[in-house]
């Protein structure tokens, strides 16, 4: 394996599946079994899932709502979707804890780095919930942090696409993937990889980000091998 410790970084848009909202079972199940097949290779693993099929704290103001208090409301959402995920991989046989960033201490223990890291060194899957644990940050910037904090070699974000292209492929099909690219390329082409802070982040603290197609079966363990799957954003 390329990578001894992950972090890997899920949409909660991508729990939908063909859905309009909610978590689709059936990509739960496919997401479990992905990171079974990388579990049994010795990876440890952290996870961050978004929040968005279920709740948008940055669109809350649009409903009236008090912009921290969506965020919050956000942040919830994301624990929703961990502890769906923790069951799919406890269903087949992993272990996994879940560490939120505010404290619901009968759901899930509180973030402590210490403990974070305690358990991958015992092969238990860590799930990050909640964010950061504090309004107007993204689960982007909750994954390059908790990541930075636990020593993970790389971010993976997987994503509906199979990387980072020169331009939209879904509005022109000339666009073409980057099999690699820096962090300062991508500020200078202006590309939309991760939010800003989550970016700065991973650069500042020289962590690659490799973004990839999560939906396609075996990519996950591709990546881990080192195959050329996604766009690798390096220094």
């Amino acid at each position: 394996m390329k990578y001894k410790r992950i972090l890997l970084k899920l949409s909660g848009e991508a729990l939908m599946g063909e859905q309009k909202y909610g978590i689709d079972s059936q990509v739960l199940i496919r997401y479990a079994k992905e990171i079974q097949a990388i579990a049994e290779k010795g990876v440890e693993i952290t996870i961050v899932v978004g929040g968005g099929n279920i709740y948008r704290g940055i669109e809350a103001a649009a409903t009236g709502i008090d912009r921290v208090q969506g965020d919050y409301m956000g942040m919830l959402a994301t624990v929703i979707n961990c502890m769906a995920l923790q069951s799919a991989l406890e269903n087949i046989g992993l272990d996994t804890r879940l560490m939120s960033g505010i404290k619901i201490e009968e759901v899930c223990e509180s973030f402590i780095r210490r403990r974070a890291i305690r358990h991958l060194e015992k092969g238990r899957i860590v799930m990050f919930g909640a964010g950061t644990g504090n309004p107007y940050f993204t689960t982007d910037t909750a994954a390059s942090l908790r990541a930075i904090e636990v020593e993970a070699e790389v971010v993976l974000k997987g994503t509906r696409v199979d990387g980072v292209y020169t331009a939209d492929p879904e509005k022109d099909p000339s666009a073409t993937r980057y099999t690699t690219i820096t962090f300062d390329e991508a500020y200078a082409k202006g590309l939309n990889i991760m939010d800003m802070t989550a970016f700065t982040l991973c650069k500042e603290n020289a962590l690659p980000i490799i973004i990839f197609d999560m939906n396609k079966q075996g990519n996950l363990l591709k990546v881990l091998e080192g195959e050329n799957v996604g766009t690798l954003v390096t220094l």
